[in-house]
């Protein structure tokens, strides 16, 4: 079991910038693939991105790509999206989500939100126009 608890949600005027933060606790956080994920009202969530355990391999969303970083740090149990050159439209309920791997998995990442086994509570995230 982990726990995931997001931060640094906020409000920012388009064009902007947000770094939200992902704390993992529990069982060791250097085995889970990690992904973030965005609901707007009324609409369906979303993958805004996804990293391996490794690292080494990273996926975006076509909406946010070349805006939007992100990166883990598996001695500190976080993982961050920077988001950069924000707007209106990415105005949601930001989620990280965790999960496990093993040896032959380590480079790979996930984008179904069915993937991943655990899920935080959200950070909300509003860009102003």
């Amino acid at each position: 079991q982990v726990q995931l608890v997001e931060s640094g949600g906020g409000l920012v005027q388009a064009g902007g910038s947000l770094r939200l933060s992902c704390a993992a606790s529990g069982r060791a956080f250097s085995r889970y693939a990690m992904g973030w994920f965005r609901q707007a009202p009324g609409k369906e969530r979303d993958f805004v991105a996804a990293i391996s355990w490794s690292a080494t391999s990273t996926y975006y969303a076509d909406s946010v790509k070349g805006r939007f970083t992100i990166s883990r740090d598996n001695a500190k149990n976080t993982v961050h999206l920077q988001m950069n050159s924000l707007k209106p439209e990415d105005t949601a309920v930001y989620y990280c989500a965790a999960r496990q791997v093993y040896l032959a998995t380590y480079h790979d990442y996930y984008i179904q939100g069915d993937d991943y086994n655990y899920w935080g509570q959200g950070t909300q995230v509003t860009v102003s126009s």
